[in-house]
């Protein structure tokens, strides 16, 4: 039984799209549960069902050119971000039967790996290395969609971005601040054809 509402988006989802049946019967699952506790293995499976992870989230909504893909956090330099953030697992922003689209406290995640943002020619008023300086972290997504998926012109002045209300209200599950056509729709769900 879900904990919760899904998240937007998902509603017409079924249980069993996500949660994927586990191979083999329950005392197999036992068994390599027990040789994982042993040392024996590398990894638990479940038992019935297979715990979603990021391989479930990318069967829908992976995109080549996603700005921000899960490999890149997996990279040496951002050891420290996955520490006080996790950004390479998808749930750590997106906490699925929650009703919610991001679930995220503030929108100044930004900051754990932009501290030294600084642009050549600088195409924005103020630039980034200004705002950066001011902390001004809660004015990122006011121009920028994290994953860059939709067809949006980023503004060149902060005095025409995005109220911050309508982030925080995208966050909540309302309609994308950045327009409602995108690079790349996301596949129709988990074992379902068009």
């Amino acid at each position: 039984m879900a904990k919760g509402p899904m998240n937007t988006g998902h509603e017409e989802l079924a249980c069993q799209d996500c949660h994927l049946a586990v191979e083999g019967t329950a005392a197999q699952q036992f068994s390599a549960n027990v040789h994982y506790w042993l040392g024996l293995r590398a990894s638990t499976i479940g038992f019935g069902s297979r715990d979603v992870d990021n391989a479930a989230c990318l069967d829908c909504h992976e995109r080549p050119e996603d700005r921000h893909p899960v490999s890149r956090f997996l990279e040496p330099r951002f050891a420290d971000q996955r520490q006080a953030l996790a950004p390479h697992e998808c749930a750590s922003c997106h906490n699925e039967h929650r009703g919610v689209r991001i679930t995220q406290a503030t929108i100044g995640y930004c900051s754990h790996c932009h501290q030294d943002t600084s642009l050549e020619e600088d195409p924005i008023t103020p630039t980034h290395e200004a705002l950066v300086r001011q902390a001004g972290w809660n004015t990122c997504l006011r121009c920028h969609d994290f994953h860059g998926n939709y067809v949006w012109s980023t503004p060149v002045n902060l005095e025409e971005a995005l109220p911050e209300s309508r982030v925080w209200d995208y966050f909540s599950g309302g309609p994308s601040p950045y327009g409602e056509v995108k690079y790349v729709e996301s596949s129709p769900g988990r074992g379902k054809t068009e």
